[in-house]
């Protein structure tokens, strides 16, 4: 494990070296830029975002179709740049049009942000689907019964987890490389992911993380990392477990433009390993403020108030009906 000064160390040399110009060499107009660090790796760095509204897997009323029509693609694009309407009574919502950012729909119009399986659904198995019924069943009915009870976002934990899948804001990364380690500084509540290309095995098993243990390796120009080891407590965007094991690919396919994968084995929930594909676009301007996760600081206890005073609320109708 890191110490807070090695860390900081690390971190500190992380952010030289991505501030540092660094060679580009390229061949031919047909064949791509290969980019490259001061010491020969291909360069991954900068802001990337990967933002989307392409759902991760096909709504099921979309069936078979692979593709959304120009016309689907418009009104899911107003969609997501469109301002939340009022909510009835005192629920204020969450957070109006200008602090979101969903992004748009794939640029190759795919109904699904998975490849593989073809259905582009996820492959869930009977105990997998099982385990997605039992969790909305618990969290319809006991949405608040202590802080447990609540997302690790609520909690201020982690949110897009590892790997990631983009939600309404902050779905942005930022690698920085040395010729040991890259890092990626996950915007959304400040996650650092410091993954090792050395060589060194994972850590051993009896050693659970929420984001899980991941180390990485060069193949060619795509950096592959593989992560174990997640918590029985993780919680990511997809059904999960501690047997799950993720597979991330990133290629960088031109100065702009990173081409991202992902895969997740898992047979204890899955039928088969599944795969998404999505492009990660270069963001020069973007600058990533401090996520600052106020929602653990004030929102837990208030969510909690409140379902104490509904609760209450309710027993005292109760009483009045049956006099």
């Amino acid at each position: 494990m890191m110490t807070g000064r090695y860390l900081t160390t690390v971190l500190t040399a992380l952010a030289v070296i991505g501030l540092t110009p660094l060679p580009a060499t390229s061949q031919t107009t047909d064949t791509p830029i290969v980019l490259q660090t001061s010491w020969g790796d291909p360069d991954l760095q900068g802001i990337w975002s990967y933002a989307t509204v392409t759902p991760l897997q096909r709504p099921a009323e979309l069936e078979t179709r692979k593709f959304f029509t120009t016309e689907e693609v418009a009104a899911w694009n107003a969609r997501a740049k469109a301002d939340r309407p009022d909510r009835p009574g005192v629920d204020p919502g969450a957070y109006n049009a200008f602090w979101v950012d969903r992004g748009e729909v794939l640029p190759d119009r795919r109904t699904s942000q998975i490849i593989d399986p073809p259905s582009g659904r996820l492959p869930l198995n009977a105990k997998g689907q099982k385990q997605v019924d039992k969790l909305r069943e618990h969290r319809r009915m006991h949405p608040a019964d202590s802080w447990l009870d609540r997302s690790a976002w609520d909690r201020c934990i982690t949110y897009h987890g590892v790997p990631p899948v983009g939600t309404s804001y902050n779905n942005t990364y930022h690698i920085l490389q040395t010729p040991e380690y890259v890092a990626i500084h996950v915007e959304n509540i400040h996650d650092v992911r410091i993954i090792p290309i050395d060589g060194r095995p994972h850590l051993n098993d009896v050693i659970r993380q929420w984001n899980g243990d991941s180390r990485g390796y060069w193949d060619g120009n795509t950096l592959v990392v593989e992560t174990l080891n997640y918590s029985a407590k993780t919680e990511l965007r997809f059904p999960s477990t501690p047997k799950t094991r993720a597979i991330e690919r990133f290629t960088r396919v031109d100065e702009n433009n990173l081409d991202y994968q992902f895969t997740i084995e898992d047979t204890e929930i899955y039928t088969q390993p599944w795969t998404v594909e999505r492009p990660m676009p270069r963001m020069p301007d973007y600058v990533i403020y401090e996520y600052a996760c106020h929602e653990g600081n004030y929102a837990m206890p208030n969510i909690l108030a409140g379902e104490r005073e509904g609760e209450r609320a309710t027993t005292e109708a109760a009483k009045r009906r049956s006099k």
